[in-house]
């Protein structure tokens, strides 16, 4: 099969992208407004670059069009803390993607526990294996999008100690949830490169 993106429309090609665009880690974003927390998972991220140090991420819109709260929390104060997912945090990562009013905070309402970590950025999702603390660096303009790609930079970052398999040698190793079309994934088994002739 050959699909044409100039006549396919936006709903084919998310369906097309996000089943072949795989697997896709999951940026499980904190961010606050006034005191509420807001959790949320997003699948549109991957890293962008080492120097700056950076990652990016689409966010979309509610269902009255509105900006998502971690779009608009981020716009406004300009920092998030961006977990990745365990597999024993499935249910409460999917359940805090329903679409919720402004002021509910995801973590009150689906026992999501959090640890504040470092001053000045949201907490961390307890059970994360690894944090990024990052900053809004620039927001993209995507003409016709109905997602707005937000380039963060990472300021600090969490690893937890039993992600850090050889300390000397600073090898991480753990196993995040993934997204694969509509359903979640672990990675798997490892497989070493081949010697290069």
């Amino acid at each position: 099969m050959l699909f044409d993106y100039s006549t396919t429309g936006p709903a084919l090609n998310y369906k097309l992208m996000s089943q072949t665009i795989i697997p896709r880690p999951i940026a499980w974003i904190v961010t606050e407004d006034e005191g509420v927390v807001n959790v949320a998972p997003f699948s549109y991220f991957t890293g962008l670059s080492s120097l700056p140090p950076t990652v990016i991420v689409s966010i979309g819109h509610k269902s009255d069009g509105m900006p998502k709260d971690t779009l608009a929390n981020i716009r406004k104060n300009g920092k998030c803390t961006l977990c990745m997912v365990s597999e024993d945090s499935v249910e409460p990562m999917h359940f805090s993607s329903k679409e919720m009013p402004r002021f509910q905070s995801e973590a009150e309402e689906f026992g999501i526990s959090l640890k504040p970590l470092v001053d000045g950025f949201p907490p961390i999702v307890e059970s994360s294996p690894s944090a990024f603390f990052c900053e809004l660096y620039k927001e993209i303009e995507l003409p016709g999008s109905k997602t707005v790609p937000l380039i963060l930079e990472i300021k600090r970052q969490f690893i937890d100690d039993g992600a850090v398999i050889d300390k000397d040698r600073l090898v991480i190793r753990f196993d995040p949830l993934a997204r694969v079309g509509r359903e979640y994934a672990l990675l798997g088994e490892n497989i070493a490169p081949p010697k290069i002739p």
